[in-house]
């Protein structure tokens, strides 16, 4: 009779985590009128909003602007998250930390912290990749330090499981071992297929499953550029009801991943101009 109720309990367990619905979450680099960011994410199940905050968010002149969209979004029944982060911050932690870290957290407004670095950017990352690499962990470090009880999760690109990370690890794993969370940005237009969105986001999928880290994928709606390559990474041009497909598509196969928690969609401001 134990076995049985045990054996009852678990699978109850399991269908109830698998009818539980991907989240969906939001980058707000730039906004105009807080309400329409809050109404879209409403309109669109967004549940999480990534809301760019500048340095030295206490006496900045825009903190009033983002103190009313973290209230109206929190009204709402929305998390919202500090976005930030520059390729700068990598050869100078020390900066990242007191003048976005701190004041950003001294503000009270935000849930977590969401950075978006992106060193693979710089000269440096193709003249010294693993100097840049080992800089880069450092930094992740000073910021999940600084950061305190607040969660801290990073934008990581697809490949990143293809970096050397000393000389027995991946960036992938070593950036998820020291965040709370990592977005994937698996910038494809269509989810099957070997070149599609799930194809590209399995092994770090994977790398996050084994490490027990929640993990998003990243989808674009901004222009990137004419070129075939670019066209591909990017929902920009095509209707709604073609993404929500692409998406559900993505959520369908990217939830047999014991951690994966939903979709990431880059921009407010690419997907609000997006036709039905």
């Amino acid at each position: 009779m134990i076995v049985i109720v045990l054996g009852s309990l678990v699978l109850s367990s399991q269908a109830a985590s698998a009818a539980t619905t991907p989240g969906r979450a939001m980058w707000v680099w730039s906004w105009s009128d807080a309400g329409s960011v809050v109404q879209l994410a409403q309109s669109r199940g967004v549940d999480t909003l990534f809301v760019a905050v500048p340095p030295d968010l206490t006496t900045s002149p825009s903190l009033p602007r983002v103190r009313d969209l973290v209230t109206q979004a929190r009204g709402a029944g929305l998390r919202v998250d500090a976005l930030g982060g520059d390729p700068g911050w990598v050869d100078n932690p020390t900066w990242a930390v007191d003048h976005w870290v701190r004041p950003t957290i001294a503000t009270g407004l935000f849930t977590g912290l969401h950075v978006d670095v992106e060193p693979w950017t710089t000269t440096a990352w193709t003249t010294r990749q693993a100097t840049t690499v080992s800089k880069y962990l450092t930094l992740l470090d000073r910021l999940v330090t600084a950061s305190g009880t607040r969660p801290v999760e990073a934008d990581i690109p697809f490949w990143f499981d293809q970096v050397k990370a000393g000389k027995k690890s991946t960036l992938d794993r070593e950036t998820m071992r020291r965040v709370s969370a990592v977005t994937i940005m698996a910038y494809r237009n269509t989810a099957a297929g070997a070149d599609g969105t799930l194809a590209v986001a399995a092994a770090e999928l994977a790398s996050a499953a084994s490490l027990g880290k929640p993990v998003r994928i990243g989808q674009e709606t901004n222009y990137l550029g004419p070129d075939p390559t670019e066209v591909k990474q990017t929902f920009y041009g095509q209707t709604l009801t073609r993404m929500n497909d692409q998406l559900a598509q993505v959520d369908s196969g990217a939830r047999t991943y014991a951690t994966y928690v939903g979709i990431a969609v880059h921009d407010f401001t690419g997907y609000a101009a997006m036709a039905p």
